[in-house]
């Protein structure tokens, strides 16, 4: 059985040992330059430079909402740009998170970290920038890593 919890902390530096992955949300518009990605850049190149050629090349590849990109960072570290947000702004419509895209993400990460027999570890993804209601992401966060049997970490910023 999986399970979630939270701790004071910074996501790009995750506690415990063995396989683990970094699991965050981007946008779908090839943006990145707010939020946790900029502490993801400040300590590794590779998960901007890969998302960005994904989208670059998206006519050609699965970028898309509801798409994750899994880019090892260092041995057993995997960083998972998970498309869930629409856009960079709400609009009349809501916010730029994309539930439906997120449950589509998490599962994908869940199932890839039972694979790898590894930790899912996240800040506090879509409460931000996205503008998502956090009780209902958290919820989305425990049913996906209960569904594969994974244990994961939520990091918040002290």
């Amino acid at each position: 059985m999986g399970s979630l919890k939270t701790v004071p902390g910074d996501a790009t530096a995750p506690e415990g040992s063995g396989p683990r992955v970094i699991a965050h949300i981007c946008n779908d518009t090839g943006g990145w330059g707010k939020g946790f990605v900029l502490a993801l850049s400040a300590r590794w190149p590779e998960p901007e430079r890969e998302y960005r050629r994904w989208y670059r090349e998206r006519a050609g590849n699965d970028f898309a909402l509801g798409a994750t990109q899994f880019v090892e960072v260092e041995p057993g570290l995997r960083v998972a740009n998970m498309v869930a947000q629409h856009g960079l702004r709400p609009t009349k419509a809501g916010p730029p998170i994309r539930y439906d895209a997120l449950e589509r993400c998490l599962n994908e990460v869940a199932a890839k970290a039972a694979d790898l027999g590894a930790s899912v570890h996240l800040p506090r993804i879509g409460a931000g920038l996205a503008g998502g209601d956090w009780d209902r992401i958290e919820a989305m966060i425990r049913d996906a890593l209960a569904e594969h049997g994974v244990h994961g970490t939520v990091y918040l910023r002290e």
